[in-house]
């Protein structure tokens, strides 16, 4: 089986390195990482990952913020697979990203087997 392709979005490095550490673990391929709305969505179109971690609250929000964010993913490709990866704290803007096309949220702090096991769903939804 081939690795599937993920793209972590969040301005945290030591999130990223979190969420990337564990999907490394579980044989995913980080393919990119981003630290901001606007360097993940370049990401996006240039590595075409299989999926996406994005957080929603990150720097650079004048420029473009994390709900933007899944909104130009989605609209420059409509088959995209974003998944949230935020706080509690965040309900509104989580249920913002998913009425707007993320797939799936996994709320900070997350266990390895949560957000595996949603990438994991989302992907096998997709076939």
């Amino acid at each position: 089986m081939i690795a599937k392709r993920v793209l972590v979005v969040d301005d945290a490095v030591f999130m990223r390195n979190l969420i990337k550490d564990t999907l490394i673990k579980a044989g995913f391929d980080v393919c990119g990482e981003a630290g901001n709305a606007v360097e993940g969505l370049e990401k996006y179109k240039q590595l075409r990952p299989d999926i996406v971690t994005l957080d929603i609250v990150m720097p650079k929000m004048e420029e473009i913020d994390g709900i933007t964010a899944v909104k130009e993913i989605l609209g420059f490709d409509p088959a995209a697979k974003v998944v949230v990866v935020s706080a509690l704290a965040e309900k509104r803007l989580i249920r913002e990203a998913l009425t707007n096309g993320a797939k799936d949220f996994v709320v900070k702090p997350f266990t390895a087997e949560r957000i595996i096991g949603v990438i994991n769903r989302i992907l096998t939804e997709g076939k």
